[in-house]
């Protein structure tokens, strides 16, 4: 396949601290003082004692180098500072590298940030126009593309008005529709797409993939695993800056999941969480989880995850209901999940219980999830104890056959664990 991106030993350095001062004539003075190895004159007083690397070089991305084919989804990964959209801001031209060298055949259409390419003064139809001719399309051309444009962003009402008015969901609707309508060999996607609501996201992922199956190329980053799983073919791991993983976009995930682990887990102290709500009658203690009869906070797709969790009672309490909280990482609920059985009871004062609670045959999209915790009693509802994002654990990969379900399955995250007192 045809090579549409060439990046070569990437590097890029920003200089930390004050870069000017403000006026010529401080810089000067800033500049003699340095060539005579004396104090900058116009520093502070309490800059003074810094060492000489107070104002050092952050490196953004160090030696990177990797091909774009052409038609490819590349998916780029990483925590927040790994370099991420630094990279897609120099293969954008919005910046340039400190050292290394790419080539990019093709135009590129991005979105990196709320507003990037919009003049704000103008209106909606006059940046669609801005947009196409930044991009070498005639008049023509963009016209034939405008009411798809506008139907796509939903903003038809606010077409005439100037963007500067926009909410930042609007700014994200017209800008994706844009870049993707105009029809550029490469589309360049950073995280912006978080802004939309969950209807338009879902209609943005599928234009992506109607824009990849026409041939064109596209990079796409995001924090959401399931979303980089199902419409890149391949991808990248930044960590630091630095290219860590290169290939098929599950091994990439799996390596990135695998070390976003917390490394408190898998077993935790409850009682020192501060973070409580409840009358503190009963409180939770302790939670280990297990994969396989060991413990461990990593699990694939069809695997069976077991909770043991340690409940102490400071009065003897019957009818106890306990509800087990799952969110997303980004801590967006998806599930509430109670015991049914309102018979759980804890004889011991001062005493502990430990419950297990079994996930069979585990159906989750491979990311990270949280836990939260919630205990109170069945007939009163008034809560004893509730814990929010106490625990982790991670869902890395599953069978190719098990995967094609999964994706194909929809509605809300059902779940209905087995409860047993140990």
């Amino acid at each position: 396949m045809k090579t549409v991106i060439r990046i070569e030993h990437i590097s890029k350095e920003y200089r930390l601290g004050e870069v000017g001062t403000g006026t010529v004539s401080r810089d000067l003075n800033a500049w003699w003082a340095k060539l005579r190895g004396k104090e900058n004159p116009n520093f502070k007083i309490d800059l003074l004692n810094k060492t000489d690397n107070s104002f050092g070089v952050h490196k953004a991305l160090t030696n990177v180098s990797f091909d774009v084919c052409e038609g490819e989804v590349l998916g780029i990964i990483g925590k927040n500072g790994a370099g991420k959209s630094t990279l897609l801001k120099i293969l954008s031209r919005v910046t340039t590298p400190s050292s290394g060298q790419f080539k990019v055949k093709g135009r590129i259409a991005s979105l990196l940030e709320v507003g990037t390419g919009f003049h704000p003064e103008l209106t909606g139809r006059e940046n669609i126009y801005l947009n196409g001719a930044i991009l070498g399309m005639k008049r023509a051309e963009i016209s034939s593309k405008f009411d798809e444009i506008v139907d796509f962003s939903g903003v038809d009402k606010f077409i005439d008005t100037p963007v500067k008015r926009y909410s930042s969901g609007m700014y994200v609707r017209l800008a994706f529709a844009v870049a993707a309508h105009l029809e550029p060999e490469i589309l360049v996607v950073d995280e912006v797409l978080a802004v939309g609501d969950i209807a338009f996201q879902n209609k943005c992922m599928g234009k992506m993939n109607e824009v990849s199956k026409q041939g064109r190329t596209i990079l796409f980053v995001s924090h959401n695993m399931q979303a980089l799983s199902h419409l890149c073919t391949r991808g990248i791991l930044l960590e630091n800056g630095c290219l860590t993983q290169m290939g098929n976009i599950q091994d990439s995930i799996k390596k990135y999941l695998s070390n976003s682990i917390n490394t408190t887990g898998p077993s935790y102290n409850l009682l020192e969480n501060k973070d409580r709500k409840g009358t503190g009658i009963l409180k939770f203690s302790k939670l280990e989880i297990f994969n396989k009869g060991e413990l461990s906070n990593n699990f694939v797709i069809g695997d069976d995850l077991e909770l043991r969790l340690t409940v102490k009672a400071f009065q003897q309490i019957r009818n106890i209901s306990i509800a087990i909280h799952l969110y997303r990482y980004d801590e967006i609920i998806l599930s509430n999940i109670e015991n049914l059985d309102s018979d759980f009871f804890i004889e011991k004062i001062d005493g502990e219980e430990t419950f297990s609670i079994i996930f069979k045959n585990l159906n989750l999209y491979p990311e990270t999830y949280k836990l939260g915790f919630w205990i109170a009693s069945s007939d009163s509802q008034e809560t004893h104890d509730h814990l929010l994002y106490c625990a982790e654990f991670n869902i890395l990969e599953g069978s190719s056959l098990v995967k094609r379900k999964l994706l194909k399955s929809k509605g809300s995250i059902y779940l209905t664990p087995d409860w047993h007192k140990i």
